[in-house]
């Protein structure tokens, strides 16, 4: 307002811009709020970096989280609805979510982006009325998309936060494991399923923290697309003769009680010498599925496990200091004990 002699002058200030214009990582223009007060997200991936960035501005869940998993999420998050993802075929509950108004919906997926992913979230979009924002899951490209989240959900200090940890474990894990000979190798199994019996080949998608630290991936079997889990015979790891097995919990519909005590397996190297391992799984397995930013701690974990004179940490130590920084979650040290608890080699 300017004062001029006995009356007032009133001056129209230019009002601040309610909507921006971005270029997403598959190069669709897509038009979003500036200020976003809440999200959602297409898959467990995007989840996982969303809750890790901006709790708060999660409209809910896309995958349904056990009482087991709730024990380390912050209970003021326990009441945030299930509105189900695209992953493994599945589906939103697209009435809810609409209910709930997110200003943008994130799709973020591991594979290479393609026409089909630009398609998808353009059909996704329109059907919803709703942006959505194509981001690159690529575990190498971790930095650039908590950069390219951190700036749309206006908390870019959190978002530098974490992508310094994660570049900076990826580039130690990397260089420590990098030189190991080929004879020095752990000859390592995948056994996911029930039964032991899936598992995935070494350049596999959802094995990659394995080859990252450079382990020997025995199984000899052709990539399955999506999901992965190609089926294997018992006679097939037998003649692999893994030095180590990797398997899911029983918690986690795995076979980690079933190889260790189960007569058909004891004659494998890894039975044999007790260095069956369970992969830790609460709230987000540390391996794969979903294949987010919780495997940088999978990175730290099987590096130092699988080759403590080239990578020796304090996983206790990591296990608090990852929970606090990206799960928000402040656990003791029984509480990293007992996530780690069958996740050791036996000497």
């Amino acid at each position: 307002m300017l004062v001029t002699g006995c009356g007032t002058q009133t001056v129209s200030q230019s009002q601040q811009p309610t909507t921006q214009t971005i270029t997403d990582h598959a190069g669709r223009s897509v038009t979003i709020p500036v200020q976003i007060s809440k999200c959602y997200y297409t898959s467990p991936l995007g989840m996982i970096m969303v809750y890790s960035l901006a709790p708060d501005k999660m409209v809910g869940w896309s995958m349904q989280l056990t009482d087991k998993e709730k024990k380390y999420i912050p209970e003021k998050y326990w009441s945030l609805p299930f509105l189900g993802g695209l992953q493994m075929n599945g589906k939103i509950n697209t009435e809810e979510l609409v209910k709930a108004k997110p200003d943008v919906i994130f799709s973020v997926g591991p594979d290479p982006m393609t026409d089909t992913t630009k398609s998808d979230a353009d059909k996704l979009q329109q059907q919803l009325n709703i942006p959505v924002i194509v981001v690159d899951g690529d575990i190498k490209s971790t930095e650039k998309a908590y950069t390219f989240m951190g700036k749309i959900l206006g908390v870019e200090d959190k978002a530098k936060e974490l992508a310094a940890y994660c570049t900076k474990t990826m580039n130690e894990v990397t260089a420590a494991t990098k030189d190991i000979p080929e004879d020095k190798k752990v000859k390592v199994y995948y056994a996911e399923g029930p039964k032991g019996l899936s598992t995935e080949p070494k350049g596999g998608s959802h094995a990659l923290v394995l080859d990252l630290v450079n382990g020997n991936n025995v199984a000899q079997v052709s990539a399955k697309g999506g999901s992965g889990m190609s089926d294997v015979s018992l006679e097939q790891v037998l003649k692999w003769n893994p030095d180590v097995i990797l398997s899911w919990g029983v918690d986690a519909g795995g076979a980690y009680d079933l190889i260790r005590t189960s007569g058909d397996w004891k004659n494998i190297n890894a039975v044999k010498n007790n260095r069956v391992i369970e992969i830790p799984n609460y709230p987000f397995n540390w391996f794969d599925r979903p294949p987010s930013v919780n495997r940088f701690l999978g990175l730290k974990w099987l590096a130092s496990t699988l080759y403590p004179d080239n990578y020796h940490v304090d996983m206790v130590k990591e296990v608090k200091d990852f929970y606090a920084l990206f799960y928000h979650a402040n656990l003791s040290d029984d509480d990293a004990k007992s996530l780690l608890k069958n996740s050791a080699l036996k000497s």
